[in-house]
C-alpha cells in the first residue's frame, strides 16, 4: 500500500523545503547534488554524484530514509551505513510525522546522515 495522496503532498512539501535548505549552489550540482524519490510506503533522500571517470555518469549513495507504517501511523527512520546497508536510526528510530524526520536529518546530530 502506497502513502496516503494527502500525506504524499505533505512529504512533497517538507522535501521540497529542506532541498532549498541543503542543496548545493547551482553552479556546483553537476558534481554533488541531493534528491529523493517516494516509493510506496518509502521516502529516501540520496546524494546523486558525477562519476570521476565519467562526468556524464551519476553515482548515488543514500542519506537517510523513512519508511510508514500505517497500521500504526509513524515513520521508521533509517541511515545508509558505509556498505550501502539501510540501518535503524536507534537514537531515535520513529516518529510521528513526516517533519520530525526532515527535521533529524537537518539536525544530524550523530552524524549519521551527512557525515
Amino acid at each position: 500500500m502506497t502513502i496516503s495522496e494527502f500525506e504524499l503532498k505533505r512529504c512533497t512539501r517538507a522535501l521540497d523545503q529542506f532541498l532549498l535548505a541543503k542543496r548545493p549552489l547551482a553552479h556546483l550540482r553537476q558534481q554533488l547534488d541531493i534528491g529523493y524519490r517516494i516509493s510506496g510506503q518509502s521516502v529516501e533522500l540520496f546524494e546523486s554524484r558525477a562519476h570521476p571517470r565519467d562526468p556524464a555518469q551519476r553515482l548515488e549513495s543514500g542519506l537517510a530514509k523513512a519508511v510508514y507504517v500505517k497500521k500504526d501511523q509513524l515513520w521508521k527512520i533509517y541511515w545508509s551505513r558505509a556498505d550501502m546497508k539501510w540501518a535503524r536510526y536507534d537514537p531515535h528510530p520513529t516518529v510521528r510525522q513526516f517533519s520530525d524526520f526532515i527535521e533529524l536529518v537537518v539536525e544530524d546530530v550523530h552524524g549519521c546522515f551527512f557525515g
